[in-house]
């Protein structure tokens, strides 16, 4: 492709440029110092996005960064081609090169009257099919007009998928929980017998329907689940005519899927060019459209549109992923930190960290580029978190005086679905959330713990072993995101805000985001040990570890 970025990124006269200013400079950068002489630096380095549905403000201003270095990482950006590569995405070419796939999530929430074309062919009259069948059957249960096979409504929904297929709708369900207009949803995605059990134990087989998520109806977890809860309702149910009231499917594969008992009507149809972590859009999101109902369901991929037409339309310097990318590049590759931590504080938003644990690293933790060369610099980091306050009871010891750097991300609504206490608990957590960020940036320094130990009457040995225990270093960086209120909307847009930080730091790595190879050689490697764990037959096939658990399960499952 005519647009694809040159391979050597560390060759870029703006990535050479940010190395010079880097070696010079990085170790001068001090937040606090800066904020002290620049009175406008919050106004600067700040960005907000207004909307009817809601408001949204990433303040990126206690980050490693002045004037120059912004300079430097939005021509880096430019360099590599980012804005060809974007309008490469929006456009349907076949950006996943490895795959010869377009990728196209974008389209699945896609608001304007503008046809989206893959070769040449508009999908937008077949996403629109799709968004009106789920629209039928999701009215269709949560009025109470789909009856189980003893003529009761459905009370219960159980999500089988895994991946992609189970971490978004599980995340969305929860964020969105205040939302709620339809049936309860369990989700199912372990293969572990424990997950589906657990599951099951507490629902009727009467008032249960099931979705088996599965693009091709392969997956092995989601089709051993899938035959498993299959068997759990007709042991209570007894007749297999039943199975079609009962079981839906999010597929393409008609033949498997109606052999499973699955009436074609109830198959809702995704794409190749949808992948399994950018698929929530969806009909994988039939789970979240349940449960919210389809007017919040599309409010939710209104809120996704919303940030696409701001990643398409807003100059880089104003870009909130853009700037969250480059921020991102700027601390992986030149401060070489490995990881990157979440921290939402909201409790309806405490699996958001998990599913973009799978959005950033699946996407990102790839060591070659787009055309096979070793890469030989710092691609996807770590990312990790969890939501606040809890995570200051457990891991900021490590980001505040640890000696490893962490960017953190901290995002907060403004105002809370519960404000119990006559608002206090969300007034304690948004004050929370402002001292974290601030003492991150400020820390404590010695002279100031040195002259509150005196004033305490500490005697002065005490004071020599305890001083340098209480000194914070500070200058560590954060990202604050604030938002309006966490609702459907608002929620499609943080998560877009995301994909779209993602594919920006793809493209300047040079590496391909929407393959996952590296999930495959496990499965192969579990495929021939499965059978070998039946039988008395010792094994010596694989190497001596794999050898020797294998033969001491073997004993221990005697």
């Amino acid at each position: 492709m005519s647009c694809e970025p040159k391979n050597e990124l560390t060759a870029e006269s703006a990535w050479l440029d940010l190395k010079a200013y880097y070696d010079h400079h990085g170790s001068y950068l001090h937040m606090d110092e800066m904020f002290k002489n620049d009175p406008d630096r919050f106004k600067k380095y700040s960005v907000s996005l207004e909307d009817s549905n809601g408001n949204l403000l990433l303040d990126y201003s206690k980050n490693l960064i002045n004037d120059t270095v912004i300079e430097k990482l939005i021509e880096l950006a430019k360099q590599r081609k980012v804005d060809t590569m974007r309008d490469a995405m929006f456009n349907g070419e076949k950006i996943n090169t490895t795959e010869n796939r377009s990728v196209f999530h974008v389209a699945l929430r896609n608001q304007s009257n503008q046809p989206m074309k893959v070769d040449g062919e508009d999908v937008m009259p077949g996403i629109q099919a799709v968004l009106k069948h789920m629209r039928e059957f999701t009215d269709s249960v949560i009025q109470g007009r789909w009856k189980g096979y003893t003529g009761k409504a459905i009370t219960d929904v159980v999500n089988i998928g895994i991946g992609g297929s189970d971490l978004g709708p599980l995340m969305v369900t929860e964020s969105l929980k205040p939302f709620q207009v339809g049936p309860n949803v369990h989700f199912v995605s372990n293969i572990d017998g424990t997950h589906l059990a657990k599951t099951l134990k507490y629902l009727k087989a009467e008032t249960t329907l099931f979705l088996i998520a599965s693009k091709t109806f392969t997956t092995q977890e989601t089709i051993t689940n899938a035959n498993s809860a299959k068997k759990w309702f007709l042991d209570n149910c007894k007749q297999t005519n039943h199975v079609a009231k009962h079981f839906v499917a999010l597929s393409t594969n008609k033949k498997l899927v109606t052999e499973f008992g699955i009436d074609e009507k109830n198959m809702f149809e995704f794409w190749d060019w949808v992948g399994g972590r950018y698929s929530v859009w969806s009909a994988i999101g039939l789970s979240v459209a349940l449960f919210i109902g389809m007017d919040n369901f599309e409010m939710f991929l209104k809120g996704a549109h919303f940030m696409d037409q701001h990643f398409k339309q807003a100059p880089f310097e104003q870009n909130i992923p853009v700037i969250l990318a480059m921020l991102g590049v700027w601390y992986s590759n030149f401060y070489q930190m490995e990881s990157h931590c979440l921290l939402p504080y909201d409790q309806y938003m405490h699996r958001f960290p998990a599913y973009f644990q799978q959005g950033d690293m699946e996407s990102n933790g790839k060591s070659v580029t787009r055309t096979g060369q070793r890469i030989n610099y710092n691609t996807g980091p770590i990312v990790w978190g969890e939501p606040g306050t809890n995570g200051q009871h457990a891991f900021y010891q490590l980001l505040h005086q640890g000696t490893r750097l962490v960017p953190c991300d901290f995002l907060i609504p403004v105002n809370t679905h519960n404000p119990i206490g006559d608002g206090i608990h969300h007034e304690i957590l948004l004050s929370n959330f402002l001292a974290q960020t601030k003492a991150l940036m400020k820390g404590r320094k010695e002279d100031e713990i040195l002259e509150e130990l005196k004033k305490s009457g500490m005697a002065e040995d005490r004071i020599k072993m305890i001083l340098p225990q209480k000194v914070f270093k500070g200058n560590r960086p954060t990202n604050s995101i604030v938002f309006s209120k966490l609702t459907p909307f608002m929620l499609g847009a943080l998560i877009a805000m995301y994909e779209h930080k993602i594919f920006v730091q793809g493209i300047v790595w040079d590496i391909n985001s929407y393959d996952q190879w590296g999930v495959e050689l496990g499965k192969v490697f579990a495929k021939t040990i499965q059978p070998q764990l039946k039988g008395d037959e010792l094994i010596t096939s694989h190497d001596a570890s794999t050898n020797g658990l294998i033969s001491f399960i073997k004993k221990e499952r005697k």
